[in-house]
């Protein structure tokens, strides 16, 4: 597996297929095996024509991170999804993220503009501007002894995630515990890039997808029907959806 210096973290990403790239950024708790491995995503777009890059995010899968909070929020991870950019050569290209990923691209899209053709954010809707919760009750269940002890929902849902994906716990409830700056609506409309926003119709955390196409200038909304937070992003009508988004941007 490759890795590159990221100010002084060491971080994994793959990087498969050839042609126009797409840079790939998962959520938060997964990696980029269970977000676009294992549900199809790198070979569907290697067999497009595309080369694909995929980036572990810091403190997750096979990245360094810390227990520091200090060390985390979408911003900094923007920047080290630039400085993977800077290791491949890679001078523009077309992003997606998931959840998490979504705000890192959103970052990656106002901070270098020039990089980003177009963005895909799946999993996030009006929520990249509000919020999706307050993070305590994840930190909580991330730092818990056992699953069991876990009481909040949300919380075990997430716990459960980590588990099942053998990550950090600690390195995730550092992250989820880093302050969260807010975009604003007057920055999400300077971004004027072709953008694709994608979220399952049973998706209650991501937020209205409408409402926050509308503040862009070139948004589409992409609804991927009966799929919720945790399974929209192995759908077929999602991946559908993002190749012909892509083939229209091109």
């Amino acid at each position: 597996m490759p890795y590159f210096d990221s100010n002084g973290l060491r971080l994994a990403y793959l990087d498969e297929g050839e042609g126009a790239p797409i840079l790939l950024i998962h959520g938060f708790a997964s990696n980029k095996d269970v977000n676009w491995v294992y549900p199809g995503w790198v070979d569907l777009m290697v067999k497009n024509g595309r080369r694909v890059i995929a980036i572990d995010n810091r403190g997750h899968g096979q990245s360094e991170g810390s227990h520091d909070p200090d060390d985390y929020g979408a911003p900094a991870m923007a920047e080290d999804a630039r400085r993977l950019l800077d290791h491949l050569g890679i001078e523009r290209t077309d992003v997606m993220g998931y959840s998490m990923g979504a705000r890192i691209t959103a970052f990656l899209t106002l901070n270098h503009p020039q990089r980003v053709r177009s963005a895909i954010f799946g999993g996030l809707g009006y929520g990249m501007i509000t919020g999706v919760g307050n993070p305590e009750p994840i930190a909580l269940a991330l730092e818990a002894a056992r699953l069991s002890d876990v009481t909040d929902r949300t919380g075990r849902a997430f716990r459960a995630f980590a588990e099942q994906t053998k990550s950090d716990r600690l390195a995730l409830a550092a992250c989820m515990r880093s302050s969260r700056q807010r975009i604003s609506e007057e920055e999400v409309a300077r971004i004027v890039q072709p953008v694709l926003v994608a979220v399952g119709t049973r998706d209650d955390i991501a937020g209205s997808p409408q409402k926050l196409a509308e503040l862009m200038p070139n948004a589409k909304v992409l609804e991927i029907p009966n799929r919720d937070h945790m399974i929209a992003v192995g759908d077929k009508v999602y991946k559908a959806g993002v190749v012909d988004f892509l083939e229209e941007r091109a």
